[in-house]
């Protein structure tokens, strides 16, 4: 899936945050998107994703070529867009599993074989070392913040959309947790030719991915694009060069 971003502007009910951004992420490339709090970077995400609460007041989401900017959120899943949530929400009562299954079947839009279904949970769950209790709990109910971010990378996995956005993939975790995401977030990525956004303020989990493209996000605009190199030079000079004064 090819997506192409022009001169995209959301508002928060009356509060523009993202103020212009165009962006274009062909299919199977790896593009970061790094910046300080609050520069609008988790709201480009929902908006590519549909968040119902975001309002885009001018330009284009365009996925192959078709206008989806004002296509609901399901929609763009089963065309194969997902997202990670920076702060995934517990849900009481919903099975962790149901839901995933239930999930796969929407967008399959056909009936799932339930074995090979639960053989991939399985083999996913061993791969993130996630503890075999969180699959038989409710979603997301009294998971830790670092199980919270494995459970959205196995539900990555299972569904294994064409573009693939993770908000903040690592926080929460610790470093050995970081390692075990990035690597099989690199591998489901390269194996299906998936498009990847990782939105992040730090490089730590970079150390472990190797992102073709570096965009710098502040005050709702990308204000820098550069390559891998790009990377070094935010942790050596910070955000503040490009913070009007």
């Amino acid at each position: 899936m090819d997506i192409e971003i022009k001169d995209l502007h959301v508002n928060i009910e009356e509060k523009e945050i993202v103020k212009g951004v165009s962006l274009k992420v062909g299919k199977g490339e790896f593009h970061v998107i790094m910046g300080p709090n609050g520069s609008g970077k988790s709201t480009l995400a929902k908006a590519i994703m549909g968040h119902p609460k975001l309002k885009v007041t001018g330009g284009e989401i365009l996925a192959d070529g078709t206008d989806i900017s004002e296509m609901p959120a399901n929609e763009r899943a089963r065309m194969g867009i997902f997202l990670q949530f920076q702060n995934p929400i517990e849900i009481e009562g919903v099975g962790f599993v149901n839901f995933l299954h239930t999930a796969k079947r929407s967008i399959a839009q056909s009936d799932v074989d339930v074995n090979q279904f639960m053989g991939d949970v399985d083999s996913w769950t061993k791969k993130l070392k996630i503890t075999n209790g969180i699959v038989g709990r409710s979603l997301n109910q009294g998971f830790s913040g670092g199980e919270k971010k494995k459970a959205e990378v196995l539900q990555l996995a299972v569904l294994k959309p064409k573009l693939a956005i993770l908000d903040e993939p690592d926080s929460g975790l610790d470093i050995d947790a970081i390692k075990i995401v990035a690597e099989n977030v690199n591998e489901l990525a390269q194996k299906h030719e998936m498009g990847l956004i990782v939105i992040t303020h730090y490089s730590r989990i970079l150390s472990y991915m190797k992102p073709q493209f570096v965009h710098v996000m502040v005050d709702g605009k990308i204000v820098a694009e550069g390559r891998e190199e790009m990377i070094a030079k935010l942790e050596k000079e910070g955000y503040e060069q490009f913070v009007k004064k």
